[in-house]
């Protein structure tokens, strides 16, 4: 049977201030327990965070460097050490990947990651800043023409549990940089970490929430989005 593409706008909730990892993660899993159930749809959660680590399921103890800096806490997503704070836009993503969503085609992790990627370099390109991949090294990345410097300004972390998606994306948007410091950032040494200030783009997170809606709508397809309470 072939299937159908999904054609309603997530509901997208945005959270007033900062939500602490536990309960973050405490109503992602709810949620996406209700969307299996079938008593939930799909949802793109816009939140900050108290200062802390994540490890992903690759992350190296030996990449946390500061370890009582900030508290750590172990995540179920991929990748390695990711530090999340005041400042960075983090958007846990609520899917459901048994249908296909704009150009990401139905049960493609591949794509749905790729999907991710262009999504937020096209963000980025409506408030002036060139995203880009780079080969072996998931994520979206600048050429710094402060410093000379490829630094990532967007990462990507992403668990799936029965083709329905969690965790999800973070946007440096003006996070304190020094807080990386104590980790190694998705176990990459040879390369740093920006944002959007420190590149000298003042945006808001309310103008950097409109560039990611928009843009939302052209790499996944749906009716515009639309906010829930």
């Amino acid at each position: 049977m072939d299937q159908i593409a999904s054609t309603a706008a997530p509901g997208w909730l945005t959270a007033p201030a900062p939500v602490p990892y536990p309960a973050a993660l405490a109503e992602m899993q709810a949620h996406i327990a209700a969307m299996q159930a079938g008593l939930a749809t799909e949802r793109i959660w816009l939140l900050e965070h108290p200062p802390l680590y994540t490890a992903g399921t690759s992350a190296k103890p030996d990449d946390l460097q500061v370890p009582d800096r900030f508290p750590t806490f172990t995540t179920g997503r991929g990748g390695q050490w990711t530090y999340h704070g005041p400042g960075q836009r983090v958007v846990y993503i609520m899917l459901d990947l048994n249908v296909p969503h704009g150009g990401v085609p139905a049960r493609d992790l591949h794509g749905y990651v790729e999907g991710l990627e262009t999504w937020l370099i096209r963000a980025l390109a409506s408030v002036g800043v060139r995203g880009e991949i780079r080969a072996g090294r998931v994520g979206v990345w600048v050429a710094n023409p402060r410093t000379g410097t490829d630094d990532k300004i967007g990462a990507i972390g992403v668990r799936v549990t029965r083709w329905v998606t969690s965790h999800g994306v973070s946007l440096n948007v003006n996070p304190s940089l020094d807080h990386f410091g104590g980790i190694v950032p998705c176990g990459i040494r040879a390369h740093g970490v920006t944002s959007l200030h420190a590149l000298g783009v003042p945006a808001t997170m309310a103008e950097v929430d409109d560039a990611l809606r928009t843009a939302w709508r052209d790499v996944f397809g749906g009716k515009p989005a639309c906010k829930v309470s």
